[in-house]
């Protein structure tokens, strides 16, 4: 069921201004919050809430406000990780890019929250566009009162900042994000010691996403509980995805957490089916970074029960059957899309975009992206499908940060639910190429190949 929480006006003529934005409710949550709580108060609707990261790790969001050192004496500072660059993903973009204010009054209401007088978002350097958007509303709040001394002459003074980040993936992982912040490489940090007590210039620090910072402004206006009760268990509210690839809907879509998957890609209310109407073959559900499923296992899990779109069911199975919601990238693939090549682009990508300070990853990814260039060009051999599977499972957990992570799973899961795809590409090099010969190869198990 389609639940409109965040993007219920973005269709709204003029919303991306304040004057339109304010009519329809804009900054309330601030009113609220500056004027009828206190900032411990705040924090507790949003863990009544339930409200999950919505970045990718899923980490709840009031636990995480509430492992905010306090020490006297020290700034804290909220960080709106801005930096959206995971293939696949783009939901984060649209919502600063038509409806900015609804972030501002997030991070307003956020900082009063944890006790935070400057705040930053860390925007994708390559959405410039959304840095001036982000800028021209900032400039429309402190005009109107919402930032700077003493807002609604509550005693509380809040700043907000905007900040073009290095072009680099790896300032997505929120400790490379702080170092580029503060001038340095974005290369992430070693932890402990954790953002929430050395975190931006040492000092306390929450570093949440676009979306997660954007859902405390229906939380605080209608409750926490109210919040909890939309979705499904431990999945509670709703969830932007990005939907891509070969549907006939693409875009951005607001959904009730607990919504079946296979609701989700046929349905005319979502993504309207698979384009062309043709089979479906596999679904990247989370960006990128998570584990590829193929047709049986997405809309259904091993157990031979739906499967939603939630945290829990998305992940029934662990990585041998399941994969994550991670940030919502949801990217669908008919029966003419290559799984191999699909691989290698993605795997390319993280090569590229490796900061270099771990080993495994800085030279598993390298040999992984070579690896899967040589199978494509004709000229891989059954040992060298072995070898990827031993490269990524020697990358996985062996990283400071989740990039190798990242790198690895997809690779894990393509060769463990299309194996047989890899081995035709390796038996049949001259063939593979042809459409017919391909999808013929679909329907084989790989002792015919």
């Amino acid at each position: 069921m389609e639940r409109r929480l965040l993007l219920e006006h973005i269709d709204v003529p003029g919303i991306q201004t304040y004057d339109v934005y304010r009519r329809k409710g804009g900054y309330a949550s601030v009113e609220k919050a500056l004027k009828t709580m206190t900032p411990d108060a705040v924090t507790e609707e949003v863990k009544k809430s339930g409200l999950r990261g919505r970045g990718g790790a899923g980490f709840p969001t009031g636990m995480k406000w509430g492992f905010l050192a306090k020490p006297e004496g020290v700034p804290r500072y909220l960080v709106c990780n801005a930096d959206e660059s995971e293939p696949g993903t783009f939901k984060d973009r649209y919502l600063m890019e038509h409806i900015p204010h609804l972030l501002l009054e997030g991070m307003i209401t956020s900082s009063f929250a944890l006790g935070a007088h400057t705040s930053y978002i860390y925007v994708r350097g390559e959405f410039f566009y959304i840095i001036r958007i982000l800028e021209k509303a900032i400039a429309e709040a402190y005009k109107n009162g919402w930032l700077g001394k003493n807002i609604l002459g509550s005693g509380f003074d809040h700043d907000i900042y905007v900040h073009p980040g290095a072009g680099a993936y790896i300032c997505g992982e929120e400790t490379a994000l702080l170092e580029s912040l503060e001038g340095k490489r974005g290369n992430p940090r070693i932890k402990p010691p954790f953002p929430a007590v050395k975190g931006l210039y040492d000092c306390p620090t929450v570093v949440n996403n676009v979306e997660t910072i954007a859902a405390v402004v229906p939380i605080i206006n209608n409750g926490g509980e109210a919040y909890a009760g939309i979705g499904i268990g431990k999945s509670t509210g709703t969830k932007l995805i990005s939907a891509s690839g070969h549907i006939k809907k693409p875009g951005v879509y607001e959904i009730e957490l607990g919504v079946p998957v296979e609701e989700f890609i046929y349905s005319d209310a979502f993504c309207g089916g698979i384009l062309n109407d043709k089979k479906l073959k596999a679904v990247v559900a989370g960006g990128s970074s998570v584990p590829i499923l193929p047709t049986e296992l997405i809309l259904k899990t091993a157990n031979g029960e739906p499967r939603l779109m939630s945290y829990e069911s998305l992940a029934d199975g662990g990585f041998a059957t399941g994969t994550m919601l991670g940030s919502g990238g949801f990217i669908v693939m008919d029966e003419s899309a290559s799984i191999v090549h699909n691989l290698y682009t993605f795997t390319r990508f993280y090569h590229h975009e490796s900061c270099g300070q771990c080993s495994p990853c800085r030279e598993g990814t390298g040999w992984m992206e070579k690896i899967l260039h040589k199978i494509l060009d004709g000229h891989g051999s059954i040992s060298d499908i072995d070898l990827l599977w031993d490269i990524q499972r020697k990358i996985e957990g062996n990283t400071i940060c989740p990039l190798g992570d990242a790198a690895a799973w997809p690779v894990a899961s393509a060769i463990r639910h299309f194996r047989h795809e890899f081995e035709a590409y390796v038996t049949n090099p001259n063939q593979i190429h042809e459409v017919s010969y391909y999808n013929h190869c679909q329907n084989l198990e790989p002792a015919e190949l």
